[in-house]
């Protein structure tokens, strides 16, 4: 795995001069942020050796690398899901990847469903945790001291500081947001409205089929974390009509341009 990750590393040095320590995972519907950055090198995912290939709707499957606000960032446009048969060093692979390539900040989004009843399609919700439902742990299996410790803890996942600079940002844009925690679980299906029942019990607020093990790699590997979800449904038993996907990119995409200005204005901010 070690010599996996070098090797990307290294070819992704040798196609780029960007050393930029801010990475940005974009969720479905969400790849409008694309627009918002300049000096732009797109790679993507097919060419770089030993990464997955996205197979997802909304989902373009590139790394973009540029600048947003002067500010070099590494903009991940696609991600990998457990869904799509990967196993879970696969869909982390990249976080790995990123922690080589000088990467400090990562900032992660999603398209989640709503299990808090005051929200409603189209909120953003800060993470300040989350409950991982997937069933397994993307550190599952022997560990490499050269990426992290064997048992991380998870207190602080997503970074305080930064939480309190996106509020910050949000308050001076004049964007509304919630914050809670997001649940996130296998799929592809959506849940039934027992399982919503249960994660709400639970104390989850939001849901979706990503995110949790990305972010559990990252913060073993000593990456700052930032999270948001964009609700572009609300959960089964909440929601009144059956969900679509296509309904989850179109929601996505009509929130986008709030999304977009936070998250770029955010970078500069950092």
């Amino acid at each position: 795995m070690f010599e996996k990750v070098l090797e990307t590393t290294q070819y992704l040095e040798n196609r780029v001069t960007n050393r930029p320590k801010i990475a940005i995972i974009l969720g479905s519907g969400l790849g409008g942020l694309v627009d918002y950055v300049e000096n732009k090198v797109v790679i993507p995912y097919k060419e770089i050796p030993n990464f997955p290939v996205s197979t997802v709707a909304g989902h373009a499957g590139e790394l973009v690398f540029g600048t947003i606000n002067g500010v070099e960032v590494l903009v991940m446009k696609g991600r990998f899901h457990y869904y799509e048969g990967y196993n879970m060093k696969q869909v982390t692979y990249p976080q790995y990847v990123f922690k080589q390539f000088g990467i400090e900040t990562m900032i992660v989004s999603n398209a989640a469903g709503g299990a808090n009843k005051t929200f409603k399609p189209g909120t953003l919700m800060i993470i300040n945790d989350h409950i991982n439902f997937f069933g397994t742990s993307p550190l599952i299996g022997s560990n490499d001291e050269r990426f992290g410790p064997r048992f991380p803890d998870m207190s602080e996942t997503y970074n305080k500081e930064l939480i309190e600079k996106a509020k910050e940002v949000a308050g001076k844009l004049d964007i509304e947001y919630r914050e809670g925690v997001y649940l996130g679980s296998s799929g592809p299906a959506y849940e039934t409205a027992a399982e919503v029942t249960m994660m709400m019990r639970m104390g989850a607020d939001a849901v979706g089929m990503s995110t949790v093990p990305e972010s559990i790699v990252a913060n073993y590997l000593g990456i700052k974390i930032l999270g948001i979800s964009c609700i572009t449904n609300m959960a089964t038993g909440i929601a009144t009509k059956p969900h679509s996907h296509e309904e989850v990119v179109e929601i996505a995409n009509q929130t986008g341009e709030k999304f977009c200005k936070w998250i770029a204005e955010t970078v500069k901010e950092l």
